[in-house]
């Protein structure tokens, strides 16, 4: 159940980190949703080992390490495609 839950974590994420860093991405709305995805697991990864979630459960710490992994990714992904 944690990696169906870190997906779903990821496309809300990834449309959050969309709303918190608008603009124009060179890939769209899907490259953003994945991103998110991706963002999610690097985020919840990393937190899983500072203490801020786990990657198997829903809390307000795992949801935060979520949305920072996806606007991390997408900062990275807007950088390298300028």
């Amino acid at each position: 159940m944690g990696f169906l839950a870190w997906i779903l974590f990821g496309l809300i994420a990834g449309v959050i980190a969309k709303m918190i860093m608008p603009g124009k991405d060179p890939g769209g709305l899907i490259i953003t949703i994945l991103l998110g995805v991706a963002g999610a697991f690097v985020g919840g990864w990393i937190g899983s080992f500072v203490g801020l979630g786990t990657m198997g459960d829903f809390s307000f710490g795992s949801f935060v390490t979520a949305i920072v992994g996806a606007l991390v990714l997408l900062f990275g992904y807007r950088m390298i495609k300028k």
